[in-house]
């Protein structure tokens, strides 16, 4: 049974300074929960309503009851488990190939879903700026449906990371070059921006080309694409010409 100091702990964990606090954060659903085992991240304790649909060798999750998993669950229907994982250390890899640079992207729907088109293009790191939406924020985790798990994401000063980086910087834009058109390189930083203003000058500045998803709509009534859908749509141009 869990206590009541327990949940409390646990519904924390919704917060950004709580899940520092701990260095804890929450993950739910067997699916995701029986990958955890394989990746970088280590389970601190698991609550399931059935503990034997979960066989993850010593790690032994404990029985709670469905109204105890709804105190702890972020979900508005609560699935079947929620584990209790640590938080790692970001550590920069070296760049190689695609890499995504995210600058101020706040929507933790758009952030998990961009993990999850990152890891299916075979996109091994992303770089975040400071005020990009925390990627251990429960909605961003359930949005990567898992993806998470086999993506490195660090936080940078987008601005100090660019001028000292080698590769190539394209940044989506509106005046740029159609991607249809444009010769990606092999390694390059794809620069995606925040959802209502774009690239801030200071990065659009170190951007060596600016690519766009041209219209083909005649009203040219839809002013922009959500920032997850672009990303998607560039990152299927870029691998179809590889």
């Amino acid at each position: 049974m869990l206590t009541a100091h327990k949940i409390k702990i646990l519904q924390s964990l919704d917060k950004k300074k709580f899940r520092q606090k701990y260095n804890l954060f929450l993950v739910e659903g067997n699916k995701t929960i029986k990958e955890i085992p394989t990746s970088h991240y280590l389970i601190n304790e698991i609550y399931s309503l059935n503990p034997s649909e979960l066989s993850l060798g010593n790690i032994n999750a404990t029985e709670i009851s469905a109204s105890e998993l709804k105190k702890i669950s972020f979900l508005q229907h609560p699935k079947d488990s929620v584990a209790v994982c640590e938080m790692r250390e970001e550590l920069l890899q070296k760049e190689a190939g695609v890499q995504l640079i995210l600058d101020g992207i706040q929507d933790p729907g758009n952030l998990g879903t961009i993990i999850r088109l990152a890891d299916w293009f075979g996109i091994s790191q992303i770089i975040c700026s400071e005020d990009t939406a925390d990627f251990y924020n429960p909605k961003v985790i359930q949005a990567s449906m898992g993806s998470f798990l086999r993506m490195n994401i660090v936080y940078q000063n987008l601005e100090n990371y660019l001028a000292e980086n080698n590769q190539p910087i394209i940044g989506t834009d509106m005046d740029g070059t159609s991607f249809y058109d444009y010769e990606f390189p092999d390694n390059f930083n794809l620069v995606l921006g925040n959802e209502g203003n774009g690239i801030r000058p200071e990065i659009e500045n170190l951007l060596t080309d600016k690519i766009t998803i041209p219209r083909f709509g005649k009203s040219k009534a839809t002013e922009s694409l959500n920032v997850a859908m672009s990303a998607g749509i560039i990152l299927g141009q870029i691998f179809n010409k590889k």
